[in-house]
């Protein structure tokens, strides 16, 4: 047995700053789909940990993402005035982005395309008041951002193994490029970030927690999850094939999946902030917004192949009511944890022999926070 993250990793707010600051503002964070910004010259506002990300559509394709600041007086460009019963003439507008209090506007790459009655005699130079960016990428048909980008980060690139971990490796042979979210939905679960995702990592749970899940997936309930196969996947019961409540679907499997993937399911946790479970013809796709210590939004989107979605036969909800099953039981656990961590009577738990090293959060934590910070 090893000892878990100390509680107060998960309970107090100053730790969460910390993780603000010197985690989630460093690393690569899965933000949205592709087919959010699908068309040349649109744009999106994504909130990011208290910051505020306009993602756009170049005209050539390309993706940026800049923050939602003016850089003449620092006014947020895109947001809601409903609360005064006005509309402000700003935002995103026909492949620009203007700020309400001035009309400074941008284009959607960043740069100053014009700033009322200013001009270079007034000792003002354009190029130099570009919007601030964004380090962006993508992998799967994610988007990810970068909040405090490195050299370079600016300029879209596809992320890879050594970036975002194993995931691009083991699901490799999954359409995920291509799928499209035909639903998702919203939880707010009174918990933090790092239980969820802990969560999410084993099966030492599953028996107890998940009854549904297990009468499709019956090797759940032997020896805690200890012998599974994760790489290869996790094999269902006789007859089985993909997460419905049948365990079948008329959908068929995506093309240029393995011998394994045709019948087996693969779950991938890819830090800090996105889980990512793989059916044979269907995906769900987890976002984990930290909103703080004791509050996460997990933003669930259910991704098919486009010519299913197509269909006039079309019916998903095979596989969105299963999750929405499985993922109400797991937030409810998870606010037990949450609730039994913050009394403060116990400093930290303790993994079983189930939650091996891959799935001990400790080290990640470690690595990028350094391990004196999470001893403490």
């Amino acid at each position: 047995m090893k000892a878990s993250l100390p509680f107060r990793c998960y309970t107090d707010s100053e730790f969460f700053e910390r993780e603000r600051q010197g985690l989630f503002h460093q690393e690569w964070f899965c933000a949205a789909r592709e087919e959010d910004v699908a068309t040349p010259g649109t744009a999106i506002v994504i909130p990011v940990l208290g910051e505020s990300i306009i993602v756009s559509r170049l005209s050539d394709g390309s993706l940026r993402a800049h923050q939602n600041i003016c850089r003449h007086r620092g006014a947020k460009m895109c947001g809601e005035d409903s609360k005064w019963g006005v509309t402000l003439n700003g935002g995103i507008d026909r492949g620009f982005i203007r700020c309400p209090y001035h009309q400074w506007t941008y284009g959607l790459d960043g740069t100053l395309i014009n700033a009322p009655h200013l001009t270079k005699s007034d000792d003002f130079n354009a190029s130099d008041f570009s919007l601030i960016a964004v380090g962006i990428a993508t992998w799967g048909g994610f988007i990810f951002l970068k909040l405090r980008p490195d050299e370079g980060d600016e300029l879209p690139r596809t992320l890879g193994v050594s970036d975002i971990g194993l995931a691009p490796k083991r699901l490799g042979n999954y359409p995920l490029e291509t799928l499209q979210t035909a639903h998702s939905i919203k939880y707010e679960v009174a918990a933090n970030w790092k239980v969820i995702a802990e969560n999410y990592n084993e099966c030492y749970h599953c028996s107890g927690v998940h009854p549904e899940l297990c009468e499709i997936v019956p090797v759940f309930r032997k020896k805690g999850g200890l012998e599974l196969d994760w790489e290869n996947g996790v094999p269902h019961r006789e007859g089985a094939w993909t997460y419905t409540f049948s365990g079948t679907t008329t959908r068929k499997p995506f093309a240029g999946l393995d011998e394994y993937e045709l019948v087996r399911h693969k779950g991938e946790l890819v830090y800090p902030n996105m889980m990512l479970s793989m059916s044979a013809e269907h995906g769900a796709a987890f976002i984990l917004w930290p909103i703080s210590a004791d509050k996460t939004i997990v933003e669930c989107r259910f991704l098919f192949a486009p010519d299913e979605i197509a269909s006039p036969e079309f019916d998903g909800s095979d596989a969105i009511d299963f999750w929405d099953i499985t993922n109400r039981q797991d937030w409810a656990v998870c606010e037990r944890v949450q609730q039994g961590m913050s009394v403060g009577r116990i400093e930290h738990g303790w993994y079983a022999p189930m939650e091996d090293d891959s799935l001990d959060i400790r080290k990640y934590l470690g690595e990028r926070l350094g391990h004196d910070v999470i001893n403490q």
